[in-house]
């Protein structure tokens, strides 16, 4: 009896040891929104470098990821393409940090379009170009600055019968790529990370258009059942020098 009685103790230890190690094997999660998906790749790596510390990726729209996460995913970063989304993770409990903004984007008009569209404004009036992509803007901030801009140069209207919307601006950029549409709204951080972009005619698109496109991250409360300590570093590593030169090199401008 009494062998019973310190048994069952004994096996609890190595149960909840036995979780404990599988929390630590596993991959630091973090969601990140469509438009960072070549930049998050190259900050995982000199990351995992620099604290031996591996990540696993969720790419996605970023308001899915916020539904996601409110649904309980169990992501313990989340890197959006805007502030509202994690502003408003953190307002309704499922954020341990307040949103700090990590990067500045920046929209640009992206077709295969052979003639100069320096002027894309009175090209898109010209009826030349059939289809125009844009992500979708209740949850893609990309394509709420694609929105904002159209409505500023009041051509949403006359465009509006010709958009084809994407799930999310990666979407928009393989639509832009096959050529399935003309032309697209979407990141300059695009043109960093395609092999095709000579084949390219881009223009930014004058940013007084649409709101500033602030890109936060937040730490996620997920986070506190995995091990909060790592996913701290790799919040505060964004802030670094070194990831500011890669966040400056992919096409991305840095919050003052």
């Amino acid at each position: 009896m009494n062998r019973l009685r310190f048994a069952f103790p004994l096996l609890t230890l190595v149960i909840l040891l036995s979780a404990t190690d599988q929390l630590l094997a596993q991959k630091l999660r973090i969601a990140v929104a469509a438009n960072a998906q070549g930049l998050i790749k190259k900050l995982q790596a000199d990351f995992k470098k620099r604290t031996g510390i591996e990540s696993e990726v969720i790419i996605g729209a970023s308001g899915k990821l916020t539904t996601q996460i409110m649904n309980g995913a169990p992501y313990e970063i989340f890197l959006s393409a805007d502030t509202e989304f994690p502003e408003k993770l953190y307002n309704d409990g499922f954020g341990v940090s307040k949103t700090k903004i990590y990067a500045l984007g920046s929209l640009i008009v992206c077709g295969q379009f052979s003639r100069n569209i320096k002027d894309w404004q009175s090209l898109l009036k010209s009826g030349k170009i059939n289809k125009i992509a844009i992500a979708n803007p209740k949850t893609a901030p990309y394509g709420r600055a694609a929105e904002e801009s159209l409505s500023f140069y009041q051509l949403d209207k006359i465009v509006q019968s010709k958009l084809v919307f994407g799930e999310s601006i990666s979407q928009v950029n393989s639509y832009i790529q096959t050529g399935v549409v003309g032309l697209g709204f979407t990141t300059e951080a695009f043109l960093y990370e395609t092999a095709s972009q000579s084949k390219l005619n881009w223009v930014r698109v004058d940013s007084k258009s649409y709101r500033k496109i602030e890109q936060g991250v937040i730490l996620l409360s997920f986070a506190k059942k995995t091990g909060l300590e790592r996913a701290q570093k790799f919040y505060d590593y964004l802030s670094s020098a070194a990831a500011k030169k890669i966040i400056r090199s992919s096409g991305y401008h840095l919050p003052e």
